[in-house]
């Protein structure tokens, strides 16, 4: 039986943007995609209603923190996450790699795995690839990802090859070890900002037979210019006919900049919780709901936003809320902003499908970063 498939639906005639269909266990998946990211379970200041209504078709939660608490053996026993989250779309889950390495000095790398103390209590714990797959199979995501080492940014030239290597072994040991033909597992392209090592990880990564393909290792401090270089560069390295991962990207610029260089999916924490510190997206940028100008503001969020936000409260209600700090505020904003990405997606996508990609591309590229 066959679980998964991408159609690939349109090519732009300008640009490497795309438009496709992948196909999971829990439903189709448009191209181009951004993906709300619930790390233990739920997004951050919305219920499943709210993710419907702002049109989310698949999310994430992550492996790391679900593996500590609250352990993925009682969400196995609740039905995997679809079950635990009574969520009916797809998944996806990140194994964690990233949140331990960002652990410094909190954790230890060798060539078997990782070993870290939880930050919250103190408490000891190891995960290697085969425990990351024991993990996520427990989890039941539709999409799963590889356990891998992300470099930090700036990092030498001999170190980033080495956790590069180390995320190659962890890879064939990922796929030997993953039991569950219900699960795509994506493997990830590391090799931080040098292009000799993007290129082998890019060609090493695409010998594995998978339903989908990862660029990690950016968005970790890099300026947005060496970003896309690295994007641009790595991407015609990858499978055409899979689909192509982002990781860890979440603004409008972000997302329509690796849409140009032939990007398929996204996500990133940074909308929700953006949100719940102020700031909104715009069609002419980001703005802080908590400035003096939106005290009497009586317009939406966005003069053109459709969401249930913009729909039905003003800028100098929002405002209050916030400055009062009412949980309804945060709930408010974060309704709008996750809306604001997934909808662009799916402008990008109509755009794709009718070739007019780069035409909408520099339409919004020039509101959104107007002075």
């Amino acid at each position: 039986m066959t679980y998964f498939k991408f159609e690939l639906q349109k090519n732009s005639s300008k640009n490497r943007a795309r438009a496709g269909r992948f196909i999971t266990p829990h439903g189709i998946v448009e191209t181009p995609v951004f993906m709300p990211v619930g790390t233990n379970s739920a997004v951050k200041m919305m219920t499943n209603d709210h993710l419907k209504g702002a049109g989310a078709g698949i999310i994430l939660a992550n492996a790391y923190h679900l593996f500590l608490r609250p352990g993925h053996k009682l969400v196995e026993k609740a039905g995997g996450l679809h079950g635990w989250m009574n969520w009916d779309n797809p998944i996806l889950t990140d194994s964690g790699g990233f949140q331990v390495f960002s652990m410094a000095g909190l954790r230890k790398v060798s060539d078997d795995g990782v070993s870290f103390k939880d930050p919250k209590d103190g408490s000891s714990y190891y995960i290697n690839p085969e425990i990351s797959m024991e993990i996520q199979n427990s989890l039941g995501a539709d999409i799963i990802m590889a356990f891998d080492e992300c470099a930090p940014y700036p990092c030498d030239y001999q170190m980033t090859k080495e956790a590069m290597e180390r995320t190659h072994k962890w890879l064939f040991r990922c796929i030997e070890s993953h039991k569950r033909q219900d699960q795509a597992l994506f493997p990830i392209v590391q090799g931080g900002v040098y292009e000799d090592l993007r290129e082998e990880s890019a060609k090493v990564i695409a010998s594995a037979e998978a339903y989908g393909y990862a660029i990690g290792g950016v968005s970790v401090g890099e300026p947005a210019e060496l970003k896309n270089k690295i994007v641009e560069f790595t991407v015609p390295f990858l499978p055409e006919d899979k689909p192509r991962y982002l990781m860890g990207v979440g603004t409008p610029e972000d997302l329509l900049d690796g849409v140009l260089r032939g990007i398929d999916m996204f996500d990133c924490v940074m909308p929700t919780r953006n949100a719940r510190h102020g700031s909104f997206f715009t069609e002419k940028g980001r703005k802080n709901i908590k400035i003096k100008e939106f005290r009497d503001d009586f317009s939406p969020l966005d003069q053109n936003c459709r969401c249930y936000t913009c729909k039905n409260h003003s800028k100098a209600y929002i405002r209050h809320l916030c400055r009062m700090q009412e949980a309804t505020g945060a709930v408010l904003m974060t309704i709008h902003n996750i809306y604001f990405l997934i909808n662009l997606m799916k402008e990008a996508r109509n755009a794709v499908l009718h070739d007019e990609f780069q035409a909408f591309y520099d339409l919004k590229m020039k509101s959104l970063t107007a002075v």
